[in-house]
Formats: structure tokens, C-alpha cells, sequence
């Protein structure tokens, strides 16, 4: 399903226009990501969770060469499936 469908399937079952929709979407991901950039974690309780990682520098190897060079620590963002999502799944 893609964001289009995602819209739509909520409207449909809100009874709310899927221009609502699309914007309360966009406040939504607008918000998590800003809270996770700040380093804060987000929670929807049962459904899923949002929390900024951190990754150290560390070495590596050129694949083509051999060659070993320096990754830089960066940040990455974990996403973790709530007790209510997992259910659903089983």
C-alpha cells in the first residue's frame, strides 16, 4: 500500500476528505521526525516506536580496492513494532 491508498483507506473509514487526511498525515511524520532529529523517542503505545540511534565511527574496507578507510559516526533512526502490530500480524 502505498501513501495514495493509505489516504484514501482512511477517508474512506473516517468519513473525512482526503485532503484532511493527507494533511493530518503530513503533521504526523512532520512531528515524529523533528521530535527523533531532537533525540527524543516517540511512542504510540501497542503500534510502534520511533528512537534515534547512534553508530560509531569504525573502519572499513573499499570493496573494489581493498582498501581500508574511515565510515564516519552517524545517526540512524530504529523503528519498533508495538504489542497491538505484532498481534495483528499473527
Amino acid at each position: 500500500m502505498n501513501r495514495s491508498e493509505l489516504v484514501a483507506a482512511i477517508a474512506a473509514h473516517t468519513g473525512q476528505s482526503q485532503v484532511t487526511v493527507n494533511g493530518v498525515l503530513d503533521a504526523l511524520f512532520t512531528t515524529v521526525a523533528g521530535e527523533v532529529a531532537k533525540g527524543n523517542k516517540v511512542t504510540i503505545p501497542g503500534w510502534v516506536a520511533f528512537d534515534r540511534t547512534n553508530r560509531a565511527a569504525r573502519q572499513g574496507r573499499n570493496p573494489q580496492t581493498g582498501a581500508t578507510i574511515q565510515i564516519a559516526a552517524s545517526k540512524g533512526v530504529k523503528v519498533s513494532a508495538g504489542s497491538k502490530l505484532k498481534a495483528a500480524v499473527k
